[in-house]
């Protein structure tokens, strides 16, 4: 039975971490943001995060990051730390809620929606939650917007899945085929028949009894969207595009939309657990369109 003493530790060291992450992400997008090339994307200062603090009546907060600029339409980088009961709706359907609602949630959160089309939407999240158990969650997914791009064999698909495969050979060679299964399962849209992009990896309940090791993992799991994702927008950002290209861009969100607020349960746990609503609509794309 975990001690009281040791469930803090590792609370604080899981919201620590995110938090870093955050941080760190921030200043590798507002990097690739400065470099944006004025000819495609207009003079001007380049934009960078607004944080925003918030907090949650029943308990907790968080701050909530968003840039609006030339390169990143739109990028969402989120930390949230809440604590409190579980409605009996959520409690019947979270692990370890059966008999006792109370809960602890810590995490990041990471939508970014690029202006370019030849640069795809990136989301990751990584999650600590404790009930009376623990457990972490979360993962990582890349979703090209147009048609050519999204293939299995298109150079980011490959160089984005190659960081994560690495990341999960080091916790358990069986790990990748799983979290990577998991993810094509979980991103797909059932209306439409379709995934939402070229997948990544998803875990969740992750609680191995070795939380150092399960800690270790998630940690990797948003080291590799930090190695990975700015550096395919960076190599991306000055290709020109078409208003063609921008359509089907549109249309393409149009996609991530019906998937976020249909299916989501990241979406879903926030609204129901009174999370910023703000915040976590913040997935949105700014523009999309149905043809």
């Amino acid at each position: 039975m975990l001690s009281p003493e040791d469930l803090t530790a590792r609370k604080l060291a899981a919201r620590a971490w995110f938090e870093t992450l955050r941080d760190r992400l921030v200043s590798a997008l507002e990097a690739v943001e400065a470099a944006a090339p004025p000819e495609l994307y207009g003079e001007g200062p380049p934009a960078k995060f607004e944080l925003k603090p918030w907090s949650r009546p029943e308990g907790g907060g968080g701050v909530m990051g968003v840039l609006n600029g030339r390169v990143f339409e739109k990028a969402g980088i989120h930390v949230s730390t809440v604590e409190g009961e579980f409605s009996p709706e959520m409690q019947a359907s979270m692990q370890g809620a059966e008999d006792d609602p109370r809960f602890f949630a810590t995490g990041v959160s990471v939508i970014v929606h690029p202006k370019n089309p030849h640069a795809p939407t990136g989301h990751m999240n990584t999650r600590f939650i404790a009930t009376t158990k623990s457990w972490f969650g979360g993962g990582g997914d890349l979703t090209p917007v147009l048609a050519e791009h999204r293939r299995q064999d298109a150079e980011d698909t490959l160089y984005f899945k190659g960081a994560y495969k690495r990341a999960c050979d080091a916790y358990d060679p069986t790990a990748y085929a799983e979290h990577h299964t998991h993810c094509d399962r979980y991103f797909f849209l059932p209306n439409r028949g379709e995934p939402r992009g070229v997948g990544g990896i998803f875990y969740d309940h992750l609680d191995s009894g070795d939380f150092g090791r399960d800690f270790a993992f998630t940690q990797a799991v948003g080291e590799a969207f930090l190695e990975t994702y700015p550096a395919i927008v960076a190599r991306n950002m000055a290709k020109p595009w078409t208003d063609d290209e921008r359509h089907r861009q549109c249309v393409q969100r149009g996609r991530y939309v019906e998937f976020n607020l249909l299916y989501d349960r990241g979406t879903l746990f926030g609204l129901k657990t009174g999370g910023n609503v703000e915040s976590i609509l913040s997935s949105l794309p700014p523009e999309a369109r149905w043809p």
